[in-house]
């Protein structure tokens, strides 16, 4: 289970230090790719081998599942960790979530978000000031 925030950086290179407490749960590798709000996402290879067979099957006629399909399946990359925790983030995922030195990792449960230090705290900004109206809606879900 991935929980909690952490600060991190980015290595000349693209190389990330995972957290510890999630090192373990990594170590058949895991998948990283484009998120949503411009951050990555990563997912362990077993939550995406039940997530990748859902994108694929969405229906290709509909514009939005075949972009969201492409986002996610065509923006991912397998990823190893290496000796000392670390994992290489490719260039261009490096790019699409304006990833440079400072990050932060955000443990979403079934996986975990990386995003622009600068990007993550004005999203959660702005969300902390929104969470009662959140609530309130998410509450019609069972939330």
């Amino acid at each position: 289970m991935f929980i909690g925030e952490y600060q991190h950086t980015i290595d000349q290179k693209g190389r990330l230090a995972v957290p510890a407490k999630f090192r373990q749960f990594l170590s058949k590798g895991a998948v990283v790719t484009k998120g949503l709000d411009d951050c990555l996402s990563l997912y362990t290879k077993d939550e995406w081998r039940k997530l990748a067979p859902k994108l694929a099957s969405l229906p290709i006629a509909k514009a939005n599942a075949r972009a969201f399909a492409r986002l996610m399946l065509a923006g991912a990359m397998d990823v190893e960790i290496d000796g000392q925790g670390r994992m290489l983030i490719p260039e261009y995922l490096r790019q699409y979530s304006n990833l440079k030195k400072k990050v932060v990792i955000t443990g979403l449960y079934n996986r975990f978000e990386i995003w622009d230090e600068i990007k993550w705290n004005k999203y959660k900004k702005g969300t902390e000031s929104k969470s009662a109206d959140i609530a309130e809606a998410l509450g019609e879900l069972g939330v």
